[in-house]
């Protein structure tokens, strides 16, 4: 078997990614969680719904935008 790679292409930095219905698919965007954070959730889903009640506490404890007042 002969090895027809360019010596350019360096695949130690190659990604390994799972193929299939068991593939996890983030919309195109990879995000990677600190390792210390990674461990709190089991899988995307428990990172989206902690974000999501983020999201609701942080808009619900905002305070209102003032409104302009006409100029009578």
């Amino acid at each position: 078997m002969t090895d027809e790679l360019r010596p350019e292409y360096d695949l130690r930095s190659l990604r390994v990614r799972k193929m299939g219905s068991e593939r996890k698919s983030f919309g195109g965007t990879t995000i990677q969680l600190a390792p210390d954070v990674a461990e709190v959730f089991p899988d995307a889903e428990a990172v989206n719904e902690a974000l999501r009640f983020l999201i609701r506490v942080t808009q619900e404890n905002q305070p209102p935008i003032p409104t302009k007042q006409g100029d009578g």
